[in-house]
Parts: C-alpha cells; sequence; structure tokens
C-alpha cells in the first residue's frame, strides 16, 4: 500500500519560483476511479471525463496511461484506475474547481469518508506553477491549494505525472516528479503497487516535458 511519508518540505523551505513548471496556462489534473457510477465501470468514467473536460473546452494536451493504483487509507476496497492529464487553462482557478467538483457528482460521486472508494476523484494538481495555500494547514472542503497539498506524497499521481510531464518541477519543492518519486521510496518499501494498463497517445507538440 501507497502511505503518505513525513514531510518533505519545511518552514524553512524557501519558495521557489517556478513559471517553468508546466507553462504559465498549462493545467495538470489527477483523475482517479475504483467504483462504477452513473457514468460506468471506472475505466470508461475515467474516458468519459476526458469528453467533459473537452466539451467545456478543457481538452487534453496530453495524457498519461492509466495506472492501476493499491488503495490508500483503511478498509478494503477495489484498486483505483489513476491518470494524469495536461490541458490548457480556460478557466480560473476556482472556476476550474467548482467543475471539477461538478463532474465528480455527475459521475456519481457522494462526498463521505476522506478515503472512501468513488466512481470518480478529479483533482487540480498544479495550475500554471502557481502557489496559493502553501504551506498547506487543515484540508476544508471547497478550499482551493496550489499545487495540491499531497500530490508529492502520492506515487500514484507522481507515476502518471512523470509519464505526461517528465521535466515539470514541483513549484514550491522544485524537484520532478521521478525525484519525488525516489524520496518516497515506493519501489523499496512497497514493491509496484503502480502499473500502466493502457499505451499512452503522442505528447502534442509543444507540450512541456
Amino acid at each position: 500500500m501507497i502511505k503518505n511519508t513525513p514531510n518533505v518540505y519545511s518552514h524553512r523551505l524557501k519558495f521557489l519560483q517556478s513559471g517553468r513548471t508546466c507553462g504559465a496556462n498549462r493545467v495538470l489534473l489527477g483523475l482517479g476511479a475504483n467504483i462504477s457510477g452513473a457514468w460506468g465501470p471506472p475505466e470508461r468514467t475515467l474516458l468519459r471525463a476526458l469528453e467533459e473536460l473537452s466539451a467545456r473546452g478543457l481538452a487534453p494536451l496530453g495524457r498519461s496511461p492509466i495506472f492501476r493504483s493499491t488503495p490508500v487509507g483503511p478498509g478494503r476496497q477495489p484498486d483505483f484506475l489513476n491518470a494524469v492529464v495536461m490541458t490548457q487553462a480556460s478557466l480560473a482557478p476556482m472556476a476550474m474547481l467548482r467543475l471539477v467538483k461538478h463532474l465528480e457528482s455527475q459521475a456519481g460521486r457522494r462526498y463521505g469518508r476522506r478515503w472512501g472508494p468513488r466512481p470518480l476523484d478529479i483533482d487540480i494538481l498544479d495550475y500554471g506553477g502557481r502557489r496559493l495555500g502553501w504551506p498547506p494547514g487543515r484540508r476544508r472542503r471547497g478550499r482551493l491549494i496550489l499545487p495540491h497539498p499531497e500530490a508529492h506524497r502520492r506515487a500514484f499521481v507522481l507515476m502518471p505525472l512523470a509519464a505526461v510531464a517528465p521535466r515539470w518541477r514541483h513549484p514550491v519543492l522544485a524537484a520532478t516528479a521521478q525525484a519525488l518519486l525516489g524520496r518516497l521510496g515506493w519501489l523499496r518499501r512497497h514493491g509496484i503497487a503502480v502499473k500502466p494498463l493502457i499505451s499512452c497517445p503522442p505528447r502534442a507538440k509543444n507540450a512541456p516535458e
């Protein structure tokens, strides 16, 4: 199981400017699902989510393969399918948060315990390198923190992120997804908990690596 690791930043960390993380208007979204919902089984739900994003002006510039990951948290539940999508920002950050939460609800998500199963989860991982609400404190529903406050601790986010944007750097920690994976030590401690299911389409021209 992939577990959270100790905090990898400290109060002494100097926030680094990161205009080159994924482009000023590029957004990285993390998608996940592990139960069937209104849009069908998990893989179909993820594909439908891409269609819905495209229909709202957020067509993917590139996307990772779909990965399978062991669920985080207590209790037994099905494995998750995860992917990361790169798109061009056409909405302000809070408007995008409202949109992705609306899509989650349409797919059948009902908000309950934090680590429970879900038909669709969409997280804004990075919005053009912006920093908002860092260092993150206690998370509250409806509050947007950029970059995502848990992304650097989650192998199921970092693996697909590295696939779609290998040269992306965390806007606060200034490390690539691959370097952050190395900090987790997931290969040594967890074995292969994340593995690709389908091949990745060609990365879009001019999409940052």
